[in-house]
Parts: C-alpha cells; sequence; structure tokens
C-alpha cells in the first residue's frame, strides 16, 4: 500500500512541477515577445528550467507564447502545455470581446474585463 501512495506520489510531483514550468515559461516567453522568437523562447528554456521541468516545444504567434514543458522520467512522466498572452482580442483565438485563458484553447476564451464602450 505505501508504494502505490508513494508512486502517486511522484506521478503528481511531475504533473504540478511540469504545470509551472510550462505557465511560467509562457508568461516569459511572452514577456519577452518584442525581442523575438529565438530571445523569448531563450528565456522561456532558462525559467522551466528553473522550475525543475525542461522545455519541448515553444512557437510564439505574435505577442502569444504557446510552450509545452515536460517533468519526470519513466511512468512518472507529464507533459503539459500553457498559453499566455495579451488580454485583449487576439487574431483567430475567439470571437471580439473574448480573450485566450492562460492554458486556454483558441476559441475557448471568456469575456475580457473591459468598461462599456472600450475598444
Amino acid at each position: 500500500m505505501f508504494g502505490i501512495v508513494l508512486a502517486l506520489g511522484q506521478a503528481v510531483v511531475a504533473r504540478h512541477r511540469a504545470a509551472g514550468g510550462a505557465d511560467l515559461a509562457a508568461l516569459a516567453a511572452a514577456d519577452h515577445w518584442a525581442r523575438g522568437g529565438t530571445a523569448a523562447c531563450a528565456r522561456a528554456d532558462r525559467v522551466a528550467r528553473a522550475q525543475g521541468a525542461r522545455l519541448v516545444r515553444c512557437v510564439l504567434t505574435g505577442q502569444v507564447s504557446d510552450v509545452t514543458a515536460a517533468s519526470g522520467r519513466g511512468p512518472f512522466a507529464a507533459e503539459v502545455r500553457a498559453r499566455a498572452g495579451p488580454a485583449t482580442d487576439v487574431p483567430g483565438a475567439g470571437a471580439p470581446g473574448m480573450s485566450v485563458p492562460l492554458g486556454g484553447v483558441p476559441g475557448a476564451g471568456v469575456p475580457s474585463a473591459r468598461a462599456p464602450g472600450d475598444r
């Protein structure tokens, strides 16, 4: 019984480490988009490694970053995808007035927080 609990704990730790690394790496890449894709993804890689994860994929489309980070090995490996970008309308990411949530999927936005009449 103890072995099963220990194994499940390892899997949960790997998942959380990958999720934290992916979220922070996506934010770092989105924050450095103006320096170009190579510099932004290099920053994302450093942030993911600092979180105990490794960057598997990094793509910048305008100001939006889409990264995948992994953690763990063997049966305890986990990969997590995260997206980050501006909280305003993103072309191709859903209906007008919608934003893509962190870790979200295009088209599955949530209403943006803006005052009536703002553009």
